[in-house]
């Protein structure tokens, strides 16, 4: 399938790609938000004020694409938790009122399959509305699931995406497990800095996409999702993916790797590095923070980078003078759940 459009609110100032014009925030400390742009045009400002954050950047990077093709056919999104912030108001709420009379605007927007309900209901799209809460294989579900219906020939166009938020309750429960850093560090030495932990991210990516080249940024080829694995052997089962896509290591000019910092997990990554000697490396992590679905700005960029845009350095990990015609994306969500992602361009 081939992305037509594509959107992202992240850390970064993406929502108007000042982030290709050199803007570049660094960041201090152990959370990186997302920079949000103007909702007011996009949102009825009686609804705005009532909605949670990750519900409200979910709305801000779907409705433009959207707008721009109302004939989409459904809505596919990834998210970890959806709004968890509003699960806490609402549950605080039980206690608060003795399990009295609650409003009902932070139930509605608990649930993770709010943000693509709240899409549809905006735009009037009647179409197929799913969303997935794999943790941190969800984007890629997404992106099976519309392989899925452009191979049963439903569809012709989706909407597929990504969101999460980092919330003040989720965050506190993830650092009792060690997700992330003990002390504060500078973003500009995230991937250098050889301890355990990482920092709480956030975000929104979402992309218009197609079963026709016409128009097409890019070609979303395939994707893959592992859980668990014993052998540790990543490059072997990279190599049974491109295999599987009629690909070879010396066809992939990009890489785009998952390293947040943390060094229970990130020796995945350089372990492929190692496969891959005369590959383009670029990382993300340092710029929008870890969270499970931070595979969907993954994408994101590598669209862009497909699409030739100039990539800021603070995303190069290594340059070896590569133009990438293919990229492949790797991503492990706390070691565990891992996932392949391999774009082309067209």
């Amino acid at each position: 399938m081939f992305i037509t459009n594509l959107y992202s609110i992240s850390p970064q100032k993406t929502f108007d790609n000042s982030f290709f014009d050199g803007e570049v925030k660094s960041f201090f400390g152990n959370k990186y938000y997302v920079q949000e742009p103007d909702y007011s045009a996009l949102i009825p400002k009686g609804l705005l004020r009532r909605l949670g954050k990750a519900v409200k950047i979910g709305l801000g990077a779907g409705i433009p694409l959207i707008e721009t093709k109302k004939d989409i056919d459904g809505i596919i999104l990834g998210t970890a938790t959806g709004g968890l912030n509003e699960c806490y108001k609402f549950l605080n709420q039980i206690v608060k009122y003795d399990e009295g009379t609650l409003t009902p605007t932070s139930f509605v927007q608990s649930t993770p399959n709010s943000i693509a309900g709240h899409l549809a209901l905006i735009t009037n799209n009647i179409g197929y509305n799913n969303t997935h809460i794999g943790m941190g294989l969800a984007f890629e579900s997404a992106i099976l699931d519309a392989f899925l219906l452009f191979e049963e020939g439903e569809v012709a166009k989706l909407l597929i995406g990504s969101v999460d938020e980092a919330s003040e309750h989720n965050y506190n429960i993830e650092n009792f497990a060690n997700y992330f850093k003990s002390i504060e560090i500078d973003s500009t030495n995230l991937l250098n800095c050889d301890s355990q932990g990482s920092v709480r991210g956030e975000g929104a990516a979402m992309f218009i996409v197609s079963n026709e080249k016409e128009n097409a940024i890019c070609e979303l080829a395939d994707v893959h999702q592992f859980t668990y694995p014993n052998d540790k052997n990543i490059e072997k089962r990279a190599i049974d993916f491109l295999e599987k896509n009629n690909m070879n290591i010396d066809d992939i000019g990009g890489l785009v790797l998952g390293f947040n910092g943390d060094n229970r997990y990130d020796f995945w990554y350089n372990d492929l590095i190692n496969s891959f000697p005369e590959t383009n490396i670029y990382t993300y992590k340092n710029l929008v923070g870890e969270y499970p679905t931070a595979s969907g700005f993954a994408t994101w960029l590598a669209a862009h980078i497909l699409a030739g845009k100039i990539i800021p350095s603070e995303a190069i990990y290594k340059n070896a003078s590569r133009l990438p015609q293919n990229i492949l994306i790797y991503n492990n969500y706390q070691g565990t759940q891992h996932g392949f992602i391999l774009m082309k361009a067209v």
